[in-house]
């Protein structure tokens, strides 16, 4: 117990380091990318022929916040895809292109607009930053540079119960009223200013943001026992690290072996880096092109393929349980949920659900089922979205959290372990589910 104590301690406070790095879905990629190369994998460009090797580790990457990498096998036995995906962006606000609002007599404030479905109470009242992209113009050419303030540098201030009595009787904000957050005083450097100085650029040569607001707060363990763990953006870089390290401790596979990390789940996945682009779809078919397979190896390789779509889930929530399915009610620490729904918004069915117990079995890790309450409609994730590119057989899983879109969510500790351990025994598995009924 003590070696698996420590190693789910190890591979929380990996996690957290994680998300410390990844302020955006951009720094997200980035912080990917930096460990695919310290594991020797070679970067591919979309624009470019591919030269592939058996044996070989790859990756490529979309618009900066999408990434695929995959390991190719050795021998020449026909091709199947084992995957995981899951995606790098989390509800935010954006700052919308004319940056400011008009400035006051007082304060100079951003102009900002929702990104994903957030709880907006949660992002008041804390100190909050910016990250992102911008795109520049340099020696002629647009460059892309990462940004991320590393301090204290804005606040979304609360209106005082004495000006709203009725804040704690329930209160609708509204994002353009209410939730502007304060950059500076009136008399202080703008916006573009300030960026061109963070990223010492002139700032006629910015031409382009993406830039989003973050929760400074660091990851921190929590609880007796410190089971527990709360921070920022664990709904989706939880899995993305829980699959990530699993991938890379699994090394290359009986199969081809892909990692994929979509950005704009939480906006619906239709961008062309998200789950319904065609990046999936493009990089598998360009690995079976570059290794002299043609159309019919193609399809024959997907028809005998699987994808785990690895997204957060709910957790019981201990004042409400009424929210909760009856029966199936996952518990944080209580490892791999698998999740089910009549609709196939997650993909699980029964022969990818065996799979995944069998898998999970294999790996000694728990699993646990996760159904919405009938009474309640459910979301849906990048198991069935990207299925209408890659028609294959799939199942959804999460982890098991509380506060879902909140700027401080909670989770367990010991599950991001779990997730390793069956996402490396899932690349090392030489699985073959497309076998008729």
């Amino acid at each position: 117990m003590k070696n698996e104590f420590s190693d789910s301690r190890k591979a929380a406070l990996g996690l957290l380091e994680f998300i410390s790095k990844s302020p955006s879905p951009f720094h997200a990629v980035h912080t990917i990318e930096e460990e695919l190369k310290n594991e020797g994998f070679e970067r591919l460009s979309e624009t470019q022929s591919w030269s592939l090797k058996r044996g070989g580790k790859y990756y490529v990457v979309r618009n900066g916040s999408s990434l695929a990498a995959f390991t190719l096998p050795g021998d020449e036995k026909p091709l199947r895809f084992q995957m995981i995906c899951s995606h790098t962006d989390s509800p935010s606000f954006k700052i919308k292109e004319n940056f400011e609002l008009q400035p006051d007599a007082c304060y100079r404030r951003l102009n900002v607009e929702k990104y994903g479905g957030m709880i907006l109470s949660s992002w008041l009242d804390r100190p909050l930053s910016v990250a992102g992209r911008i795109l520049t113009e340099e020696n002629g050419k647009l460059v892309s540079r990462l940004i991320c303030v590393d301090r204290d540098l804005l606040m979304i201030p609360n209106l005082a119960i004495h000006m709203n009595r009725e804040i704690n009787d329930g209160f609708r904000y509204q994002v353009q009223q209410d939730l502007s957050p304060v950059f500076a005083e009136a008399g202080e450097k703008d916006f573009l200013d300030f960026l061109s100085q963070e990223a010492g650029v002139p700032k006629d040569s910015i031409l382009g943001t993406d830039l989003f607001l973050y929760n400074r707060q660091k990851g921190v363990f929590l609880g007796e026992g410190e089971k527990f763990i709360a921070g920022p953006r664990l709904d989706d870089l939880m899995c993305v690290y829980g699959s990530l390290t699993g991938f890379l401790k699994a090394g290359t596979g009986k199969n081809v072996s892909v990692f994929c990390a979509f950005h704009n789940e939480e906006t619906g996945s239709v961008s062309r880096q998200g789950a319904a682009s065609t990046f999936l779809s493009d990089t598998l078919k360009r690995i079976c092109l570059s290794l002299g397979q043609g159309e019919e190896s193609y399809i024959r390789a997907v028809a005998s393929s699987f994808m785990i779509s690895a997204d957060n889930a709910h957790a019981v929530h201990p004042n409400h349980p009424e929210k909760a399915d009856p029966v199936n009610r996952p518990v944080m620490n209580g490892g791999i949920v698998i999740k089910y729904q009549a609709e196939q918004k997650y993909t699980t069915d029964a022969r990818s659900g065996a799979i995944l117990k069998r898998l999970c079995k294999e790996a000694g890790v728990p699993w646990q089922i996760y159904t919405n309450h009938s009474n309640q409609a459910g979301g849906s994730t990048l198991g069935n979205i990207s299925n209408l590119q890659v028609s294959q057989c799939s199942a959804d899983i999460g982890l098991a959290q509380l506060a879902m879109h909140s700027a401080c969510e909670m989770a367990g500790a010991e599950d991001v372990s779990y997730l390793q351990r069956l996402a490396e025994v899932f690349y090392r598995t030489d699985l073959n589910p497309g076998e008729e009924d």
